[in-house]
């Protein structure tokens, strides 16, 4: 970070703290003059008795006595980490929770992706305060295999330091919640309270002396009357990025030719720079009377992430750099079999008086140097021009872009009749992501075309009504709590659309007398094409619900639970799904549990509807490759080829659909309690149907060969030779048979997918949590917790878009093992924790390629914090994360595009790093 940026974020982190200071400082002289410090031992002492409000519908059920295992995760355990990132911190306190670091993963790289017990992020449900949270407006296209093509929230908007508990339900619950509770559910608590604060400042970087972070945090209570509360958190933060990369194989190549203008690394692989990044969350209730409770919550914030791409080599980088066959002597044209040479692609700027330039600038010494001669050539005439003048050591683009996510909840509840419970609400919730792209091109436009773009964006934005009643029925010595409610949910997906120069097709990429289909510049921003106007839109959903569920105590031994949800969808029809469960106590301190449920999960506005573009790199080379709407002009096109049976080009595959996916899960588990000792032991079993992702890829050129065969267009496609897709646009377009307007941005295109419905799985698995309280040394705690999650996923139906390398993603790029064991020890003002994680082997596809398999092995690494309340209500600590410094298995292939590890660690790639902490409790 630059001084001017460190000095802007020194004003703004003291205008936080001290707004947080003014805004406490009433209530806190108002307080007795007894100090109240929330310490560890305290904080888990509560979470062990609290009551929990997910899975259940009744106000008094702990976590104990539920049908289906909930874990609870304290406000201690979610604070006292490396790392405020919430996302990284279950990661470390959820054995079943996964999420990586994704480096090159275009708009993933903004909103991570995580997993519960391998499934898809949106097989997550995600609650703030029992209330559905928006989904993300991003859609991960480059999710690691599982991950493809999901749209899942956004957790990392929220600050750990607002959280008063989080709920983890390990359960399918569709039948209580609605759509995509299927892996489990989420339910962020905000704390509540009226009074007391908490002002906390963290720093720190890895051993390797990069990634320097920070992180300014607060969160006060103060009282609305002496009925109620508002409770605010705000945090501001900043990480810088890692860099983890070797040199790539061909950049070191041409500076050892003598190319001195290539960067060393010539690409990052490491974490992205996260700048900006502003959390704020409140929380308010006021009790209108004694039965009737107002409540609201709310949330705004905003970051700024900025990554690395793929290296663009200056010698063939394919629509920018890559030029045709060429006499080494002049440059014209020549074919290799009669001795022509590879060349740097020369732009004629005379259009028309084309053919003054020379086709391409020959490379010398191996393919590795420009022609001296023919460059200065080239670089003299006005009229000629390569991008070896601007970018003579190659680019790699730098993309990143905007966050802003805020939301609004309002709510009425209590009980009326004194006996009959309500709660009526309304939620509103969007999320925005702005794409920025720079250090790139958009070659079609020459010398005219700028270095840094606005591709455009995407915007979700998501409105909940909710009525939820209830009425507890005595029947003898029991009871039967009657649930039952309605859900209204819309959804609005939207794409805005980038600056013209980020789709705009240039002078160079228009035909001309030396390239008849054009000069053979591709068009938009490399990296990342801007959304064209014609893509630009919204599209909306809605779905309408109402449910029934019923908790019976008949008997002190027996808890029996049973749910049904109707839900109907405007575009996917109507599903009914329900739940069965029980909980049957062995003897007062060991308790049997099971549940069978059905669940589903829609597909979001967003993956009916989205067009995108990105750059994978796939077979050796960067290629461009879309996703289109499956009943877009362009999904049309790829569901006639892959299933018309004609002998030109048909692939004779069933028609793809895209609906919804469906599940049935079961669970049964046992848990104990000794003590100061408890145990759970929990199998689940999770069956998807019909699973929600993008297909494979598509060759788009064979495609638009076939549409133009199958409709008489005459063309060029022969069995070894296909043209450019602008041309094959071009000759489609003016025989009527397509709108060339509504492939506008398209026309470097050499692969497309679509979502569809096209495999099933199978998920099972083992949950292991045990607890126990220690008291080794006289007035202090011990407390120590194992947890141990184990998840495998088969692949039960393999579908006709889905490769042989998604499948095994699918069953093996997650750690089969995973799980921790965690130490807290409090001594009076000093308090300890030490914590082991171990992650099992997994599987990575390196780029996405088979024949690039990482097969990595498991590691175990170490975290330790050590804090001293050095005056009443301040504490400092310091501590280690990976303390030992741990790594991933090294990539055997580190020399194709420079990473030094795979990017699918589920620990990381970064290696240790270390941290101090102040924090001032009152």
């Amino acid at each position: 970070m630059t001084n001017n940026q460190n000095s802007v974020l020194a004003t703004r982190a003291a205008l936080l703290c001290g707004a947080a200071a003014l805004v406490a400082s009433a209530p806190a002289m108002a307080q007795d003059s007894q100090t109240r410090i929330e310490t560890d031992a305290v904080a888990a002492e509560q979470a062990d008795r609290a009551i929990i409000v997910t899975g259940t519908r009744q106000a008094d059920r702990s976590a104990a006595d539920t049908v289906a295992p909930v874990d609870i995760v304290s406000t201690a355990e979610l604070n006292n980490q490396a790392d405020s990132d919430i996302g990284n911190v279950l990661r470390v306190s959820v054995p079943s929770f996964n999420v990586g670091t994704q480096p090159i993963s275009d708009a993933a790289t903004l909103v991570r992706p995580a997993n519960l017990r391998g499934l898809s992020p949106d097989n997550t449900l995600v609650l703030v305060n029992g209330k559905r949270q928006h989904r993300a407006a991003v859609i991960a296209f480059l999710g690691g295999g599982i991950s493809d093509g999901s749209q899942g929230p956004d957790i990392s908007v929220i600050p750990s330091i607002a959280i008063k508990q989080l709920e983890v339900l390990r359960d399918g619950a569709s039948s209580q919640y609605g759509s995509d509770a299927i892996a489990g559910v989420l339910n962020f608590i905000l704390k509540d309270s009226p009074d007391g604060g908490t002002v906390s400042a963290q720093w720190g970087e890895t051993y390797e002396g990069d990634g320097d972070k920070y992180t300014i945090a607060a969160n006060v209570g103060i009282p609305v009357t002496a009925a109620g509360f508002l409770n605010l958190s705000a945090e501001y933060g900043e990480s810088d990025a890692t860099v983890r990369s070797v040199q790539r194989d061909d950049a070191a190549a041409l500076i050892a030719a003598g190319n001195t203008a290539v960067a060393d690394p010539a690409q990052i692989w490491g974490q992205p720079n996260v700048n900006d990044d502003m959390k704020f969350f409140a929380n308010f209730g006021l009790e209108l009377s004694p039965a009737i409770e107002l409540y609201a919550f709310g949330n705004y914030a905003e970051r700024n992430v900025d990554g690395g791409f793929f290296f663009r080599n200056p010698t063939n980088r394919g629509g920018v750099y890559a030029g045709p066959f060429v006499d080494p002597a002049t440059g014209a044209p020549l074919a290799e079999e009669d001795g022509g040479v590879a060349s740097v692609l020369v732009g004629d700027l005379s259009i028309d008086t084309a053919g003054d330039c020379p086709a391409g600038i020959p490379l010398t010494q191996g393919g590795l140097i420009p022609d001296p001669t023919i460059l200065a050539q080239v670089s003299a005439d006005a009229n000629c021009f390569s991008f070896v003048e601007l970018f003579p050591g190659g680019f790699t683009p730098r993309f990143g872009g905007d966050i802003e996510d805020y939301s609004a909840a309002v709510g009425i509840r209590g009980q009326l009749f004194n006996a009959l419970d309500f709660d009526l609400s309304y939620r509103h919730g969007r999320n925005k992501s702005s794409f920025s792209i720079r250090n790139t091109v958009n070659a079609s436009l020459g010398p005219n075309t700028p270095t840094e773009f606005n591709p455009g964006g995407y915007s979700q934005t998501e409105n909940v009504v909710n009525l939820d009643l209830g009425y507890n029925l005595a029947l003898g010595e029991g009871s039967v709590y009657i649930a039952a409610g309605a859900e209204y949910r819309d959804e609005e997906f939207g794409i805005t659309a980038g600056d013209p120069a980020s789709f705009e097709l240039g002078p160079l990429a228009q035909p001309s007398a030396a390239y008849p289909t054009g000069q053979g510049f591709s068009t938009s921003s490399n990296g990342f094409p801007g959304f064209a106007t014609n893509s630009a839109g919204t599209s909306k959903e809605d779905n309408k619900a109402a449910y029934i569920d019923i908790e019976a105590d008949l008997i002190d031994a027996l808890t029996l639970q049973g749910a049904v949800r109707y839900e109907d969808t405007k575009s996917f029809g109507d599903t009914v799904t329900w739940k069965l469960g029980g909980l049957f106590k062995l003897s007062d301190a060991w308790r049997l549990r099971g549940t069978y449920s059905t669940g589903f999960h829609v597909p979001t506005a967003g993956q009916a509807n989205v067009i995108n573009v990105t750059t994978q790199f796939s077979n050796g080379e960067l290629q461009d490759e879309g996703t289109f709407p499956l009943f877009s002009p362009a999904g049309l096109i790829a569901s006639d080829y892959i299933a018309d049976t004609v002998a030109n080009g048909g692939l004779g595959l069933d028609r793809p659909t895209l609906g919804p996916e469906k599940a049935d899960s079961f669970t049964l588990g046992v848990a104990g309690d000794m003590g100061d000792f408890s145990v759970t032991l929990d199998y689940f079993n999770i069956k998807l149907k019909d699973r929600i992702s993008r297909s494979s890829t598509i060759d788009f050129p064979a495609a638009l060969c076939y549409l133009a065969n199958r409709e008489g267009v005459a063309n060029n496609c022969t069995d070894t030779f296909t043209p450019a897709p602008a041309e094959l646009l071009t000759q489609l377009d003016g025989a009527g048979v397509i709108d060339r307007n509504d492939f506008t941005g398209f026309e470097d295109l050499v692969a497309f997918t679509f979502f569809n419905n096209d495999f099933d799985t199978r998920t099972q698995g083992l949950d292991f949590v045990a607890n126990a309280r220690l008291y080794p040394i006289e007035g202090g705690t011990t407390r120590a917790t194992l947890a141990i999650n184990y998840t495998e996923t088969e692949v039960t139906d393999v579908g006709e878009t889905i490769s042989a390398t998604r499948v095994r993603q699918l069953e093996e790029s997650l750690p089969k093992w995973k799980g921790f064991l965690n130490i807290t020890h409090e001594q009076g003002r000093l308090r300890g924790l030490l914590r082991a994680n171990y992650f099992g082997s997994y599987y990575e596809a390196h780029l996405e390629d088979s024949t690039l398999p990482i097969d990595a092995s498991a590691e175990l690494t170490f975290d330790a914090e050590l804090g001293y309340e050095v005056i009443d209500g301040l504490e400092l600590a310091v501590g280690a994360q990976n303390m030992f410094d741990n790594y991933p298995t090294l990539n055997p292939y580190s020399g194709i595009v420079g990473a030094k590890y795979g990017e699918r660690s589920p620990f990381g790639f970064n290696g240790g790093s270390y941290y101090l902490r102040a924090r001032f409790q009152w």
